[in-house]
């Protein structure tokens, strides 16, 4: 059986910035870091970063907006959620997590 942290070919497996429709990881076992699908992972992760450091500066302006309704700060806290996930599964996909 292989597990998330054992391959085959590398004996490691890259998780992928994506999950399942039912909300499980996806994994990629290759030794080619060249692949399209690691190079589109890669082209993923860079945009989920930039998206965070976006939110990063929202979240920052609705707060410091002392007439920053609920509304407002609840988007704000719901997408600065999203992207502290995304940015958390691309620390671990290239392990510094």
């Amino acid at each position: 059986m292989i597990t998330p942290d054992e391959s085959p070919t590398t004996g490691k497996l890259r998780l992928l910035p994506w999950t399942t429709p039912e909300g499980k990881p996806c994994y990629l076992s290759a030794d080619d870091p060249h692949s399209r699908l690691s190079l589109l992972a890669d082209d993923v992760e860079a945009a989920q970063l930039e998206s965070g450091e976006q939110v990063l500066a929202g979240a920052r302006a609705v707060l410091g907006d002392p007439k920053a309704g609920e509304r407002a700060v609840r988007f704000a806290l719901t997408r600065a959620a999203e992207s502290l996930e995304e940015v958390l599964r691309v620390a671990v996909s290239r392990g510094r997590w």
